[in-house]
């Protein structure tokens, strides 16, 4: 099935499901930062490249119709420069700590909120993991910096989706 096809069903039959009573829902999407400048492995905290402002961009344009009521990112250039697009005005960008987070209580915090999360490719599945409490993702490819990852929960019950956005 073609992916533009895929993601469009998605979008719809997220959309329905989220009329029902979204205020009892909670919607987290996963996001890993856009490409980053590699020329130094020294640089441990590099900023986007040409490809990945271009690719930021687009995560803006594909988020376009999303109130996120917050947008988190872990405190590198190239997260924040990913996140920062999809801000809608004035709303604040959120620093969180992949390695001291608690997410029972980011959960508790977002009940009934729809929010972004930009990661890493060694994060994002595993915050995944965590709010989905079992295993199911592994790490993200180095070379990619496409994927999305959609948990809904919704009066207990959990739904969640990984999709490869195409470039």
């Amino acid at each position: 099935m073609n992916k533009s096809i895929l993601i469009l069903l998605f979008f719809v039959s997220l959309s329905y499901s989220q009329t029902i009573d979204s205020s009892s829902c909670t919607s987290i999407y996963l996001i890993r930062h856009a490409e980053k400048v590699r020329e130094s492995v020294k640089d441990k905290n590099p900023h986007l490249n040409s490809k990945g402002l271009i690719r930021a961009e687009k995560w803006a344009s594909f988020f376009k119709n999303i109130k996120f009521d917050a947008v988190y990112s872990t405190d590198y250039f190239r997260t924040k420069e990913t996140a920062k697009p999809i801000l809608i005005r004035n709303q604040k960008l959120l620093i969180y700590n992949p390695s001291s987070i608690n997410y029972d209580d980011f959960i508790e915090l977002n009940k009934g909120k729809t929010v972004l999360v930009v990661g890493h490719s060694n994060t994002v599945p595993g915050f995944a993991n965590k709010i989905l409490n079992n295993n199911i993702y592994n790490n993200i490819e180095d070379n990619n910096n496409s994927n999305l990852y959609f948990i809904n929960k919704c009066d207990g019950k959990v739904s969640f989706h990984a999709l490869y956005y195409v470039n």
